[in-house]
């Protein structure tokens, strides 16, 4: 008992010392700060806002224009069929009605082929061919500001970051303090808009190269409808 109270008293001194030095490395850990999206949004520049709107602007023409592109895609089952039944029973009229009843680009086309019917063919195949440019242009109306956003937003996003750099070492400058922790506490935040801006111009180049890729499949039915059309008047009694 009593080399065993010894070794108590011999080891007590060093346990408090232990305890001590956990208790002071804890105390001196910092708190990890956690910065939210809002604090980034809100730091990250005045060109937030303009990136803010141009976000808004590629939303809104991106839906539109799948709203519109989307129902321009759908052709009425067997309109061509009905078409080549028309024309062979000599109801013109019944064709037309039937073309504007749908007004859908293939049918508005095969329409303005109609239009033309008894005219050379040639002439006939060149209505079909304007009238399939107006349509598609009707198609990518409004494409052309989603192509600006998606160039715009990644380059403003950059001149906010490099203004907030400007302001830090203009601030390093005036206080004469280098230290990497000033440095780093407003360059992050500021990095932001440049990150803002490659998101904003993403979205924008994705839905601009998707909504092409629908245009050009209003395309190639515009020019499938036209060829079955000419071989109907090239040969009307088949």
């Amino acid at each position: 008992p009593a080399m065993f109270h010894f070794l108590l008293q011999a080891t007590a001194p060093v346990a408090d010392t232990l305890n001590k030095g956990i208790v002071t490395d804890v105390a001196a850990t910092p708190k990890e700060e956690v910065i939210t999206l809002w604090q980034m949004v809100s730091q990250g520049s005045w060109v937030m806002i303009p990136l803010a709107l141009f976000l808004l602007i590629a939303l809104f023409f991106a839906i539109e224009r799948l709203v519109v592109i989307s129902k321009a895609l759908k052709v009425p089952h067997n309109f061509m069929d009905n078409i080549r039944d028309y024309l062979h029973s000599g109801k013109i009229d019944s064709a037309r009605e039937l073309c504007r009843a749908q007004s859908t680009p293939v049918t508005r086309v095969i329409e303005k082929g109609i239009s033309r019917l008894g005219k050379p063919s040639r002439e006939i195949s060149e209505a079909l061919e304007l009238a399939g440019k107006n349509e598609i242009s009707r198609a990518e109306k409004n494409l052309h500001y989603l192509s600006l956003v998606a160039r715009i937003a990644p380059m403003l996003g950059f001149v906010g970051t490099i203004i907030g750099v400007i302001a830090i070492f203009h601030a390093i400058g005036l206080s004469g303090d280098i230290s990497i922790k000033n440095i780093s506490n407003g360059l992050y935040v500021k990095m932001f808009s440049s990150a803002a801006g490659l998101v904003v111009g993403v979205i924008a180049f994705l839905f601009y190269h998707i909504l092409n890729a629908m245009v050009d499949g209003i395309a190639k039915k515009i020019e499938r409808s036209s060829l079955a059309f000419l071989d109907l008047v090239n040969e009307p009694g088949k």
